[in-house]
């Protein structure tokens, strides 16, 4: 299993499944929820700024997302979205338990760890950064 080709899979279903989350996240909050409503759950719970926090969330979320899925300056990616992950689990999740169904950390700690994993070991050669990489050699 200790591959090349199997790792770049691996990393790259990987970075998709995370990526289109972060998407789908991104447009359900700009989209769906809509801005005003997300503007008003961020200063329920408290988040600072809760204007420039819920675009911050809801385009970095899409954008990042997407650049997840191709590979595109992925290991800054992850880790600003490690960043919105770690700030949800802060303000959103801490201390209403563990389990999501209760809104507690478990969804927010796994996209983190999960995101810190792309950071730790970059997008694989199935990306547009293994791509650019290959080109600048």
């Amino acid at each position: 299993m200790d591959k090349p080709a199997v790792r770049d899979a691996a990393l790259l279903v990987f970075r998709a499944v995370l990526g289109i989350i972060f998407v789908a996240h991104g447009v359900d909050k700009m989209f769906m929820t809509g801005m005003d409503e997300t503007i008003g759950q961020f200063s329920a719970w408290g988040v600072p700024q809760p204007q420039i926090s819920a675009y911050l969330a809801a385009i970095g979320e899409m954008i990042g997302g997407a650049f997840l899925v191709i590979g595109l300056l992925t290991t800054l990616v992850a880790g600003a979205l490690a960043l919105l992950a770690a700030c949800a689990l802060y303000f959103v999740h801490l201390g209403n338990g563990l389990f999501a169904t209760d809104s507690g950390i478990e969804y927010p700690a796994v996209l983190v760890v999960s995101l810190l994993m792309v950071v730790v070991f970059g997008a694989g050669r199935a990306s547009l950064d293994g791509v650019l990489s290959r080109a600048n050699s």
